[in-house]
């Protein structure tokens, strides 16, 4: 039975299951912790606090001069500042006007500081071709467990012909045991 969330709750049970955003900003507020930032870094912030009695500060990121203070062009250099702004995404929308900031574009970003915005433009297009290709599978952030348990549940070839709300049975049943929240089929 998945315990509640308390100061009480031993590390081992805390990292055994899955919890809600709300859930882990509700015990930040009970135990005088802030509740501002990623689901990630709240939950690290709990832990921390859970191991050791620290009361963690949000990662304040410190604003910078960005990209709409000059004028964009595909010879413009991605740099470690880069922000994934409205200015930013109007650009490329007159290049490529389906554009987006899909996950693959935005890990683009942050791992080519130095490359330029023509890089950019060639991996949309590489992506795309990508995308096309039956076996390909969108990566979706390790941080959205839900996502990629349904994603895996649909992909079972013993779940052919079943609903959402199966998917959500599912997952709402694995969610609230301990250890991991990976999709697993059955066979």
């Amino acid at each position: 039975m998945r315990p509640d969330l308390t100061k009480q709750i031993s590390i081992k049970s805390f990292k055994e299951y899955y919890w809600l955003k709300e859930e882990l900003q509700t015990f930040c507020r009970t135990e005088g912790l802030s509740t501002a930032g990623p689901k990630v870094e709240i939950s690290n912030r709990v832990e921390t606090y859970l191991e050791t009695g620290e009361i963690l500060q949000p990662t304040r990121k410190t604003k910078v001069k960005n990209e709409s203070c000059i004028e964009l062009s595909l010879d413009t250099v991605i740099t470690a500042n880069h922000r994934c702004s409205q200015e930013v995404r109007s650009f490329f929308k007159t290049i490529i006007p389906n554009f987006h900031f899909s996950t693959y574009i935005q890990n683009f970003f942050k791992a080519n500081v130095g490359r330029t915005y023509r890089d950019v433009e060639k991996a949309w297009h590489d992506e795309e071709v990508r995308r096309k290709d039956p076996t390909y599978k969108k990566e979706i952030g390790s941080q959205f467990e839900y996502n990629r348990f349904t994603r895996d549940f649909f992909a079972d070839p013993c779940n052919k012909g079943k609903t959402r709300e199966d998917a959500i049975h599912a997952w709402n049943t694995i969610k609230s045991l301990p250890g991991s929240n990976t999709y697993t089929p059955t066979t």
